[in-house]
């Protein structure tokens, strides 16, 4: 088991990226606290996890409040004695964020994406990292998307938001490293099963006309192997680079396009 004995914090547990993630870390051994707005859909994540042999615990955090993430992380390791995984994949509603061309885009629509995903992504690290480097021990993770590295339209701040990501991965490793931390991150494309892949739909069907299918026929074809990537591949590659084997990666952020961007 790759995790074992490890405590990993989960954020944005309530969407399936993070519920996902969250179940492969508990299948590899590790004691996973899932947060999220709403303590409905992870308490019945951990009690999932439980029924299946894990460890898990939930809990409500607002992971854009400086408090409450800090709170949170104060109780867990008053519970586990430490934070081993610090993964964020807390995510702002697409609708509120895409569907427009940028020339239309308001400021503070277009600013929303930047400030929302830079201020979950730096709050969860900074205070996560502060507890993991007295034990020079613990590895801080994201996931991002493919629209950090190609130019698409209609995705307003979406983009430059991922893009933000990536460069505070880099810059989060080369301060932490040398503190025995590793910083990583992840880039699927689209995920089969996943809300986002709709959610990221509906907003944009308009202006562009497309179908359901045709969308869907688009994403596939950009692949290699003309399919999307899975919720399962995605978790088992946080997984595996949460755990020790992984102990070469860090300030970089893992290509899950399945061919879609050269890297």
């Amino acid at each position: 088991m790759m995790l074992e004995n490890k405590v990993a914090v989960v954020y944005g547990a309530a969407g399936s990226i993070g519920a996902t993630t969250a179940r492969a870390f508990a299948r590899e051994g590790a004691r996973v606290f899932v947060t999220a707005h709403s303590l409905e859909h992870v308490e019945k994540l951990a009690a999932d996890i439980r029924a299946s042999g894990g460890s898990a615990e939930a809990a409500v955090v607002d992971a854009l409040d400086e408090s409450s993430i800090e709170q949170h992380l104060e109780s867990v390791v008053a519970s586990a004695g430490r934070i081993d995984v610090s993964f964020n994949a807390a995510a702002v509603p697409d609708a509120e964020l895409v569907g427009s061309y940028l020339v239309d885009l308001e400021l503070d629509r277009f600013l929303r994406a930047i400030d929302s995903y830079a201020s979950t992504y730096f709050l969860t690290a900074r205070h996560a990292a502060r507890r993991m480097v007295p034990r020079a021990s613990g590895v801080i993770m994201t996931v991002g998307s493919l629209h950090s590295r190609i130019g698409i339209p209609l995705v307003g701040g979406y983009g430059p938001a991922q893009a933000l990501k990536e460069s505070l991965t880099r810059s989060l490793s080369a301060e932490l490293a040398p503190h025995g931390l590793r910083v990583v991150g992840l880039r699927p494309q689209a995920i089969d099963g996943s809300s986002t892949i709709r959610e990221a739909y509906e907003p944009r069907a308009e202006a562009t006309g497309l179908t359901w299918p045709q969308f869907q026929d688009m994403l596939t074809a950009r692949t290699h192997s003309r399919r999307m990537m899975t919720l399962d591949e995605v978790g088992n590659t946080a997984a595996f680079l949460a755990s020790d084997l992984a102990s070469g990666f860090t300030g970089t952020t893992v290509n899950l396009t399945m061919g879609s961007m050269d890297d």
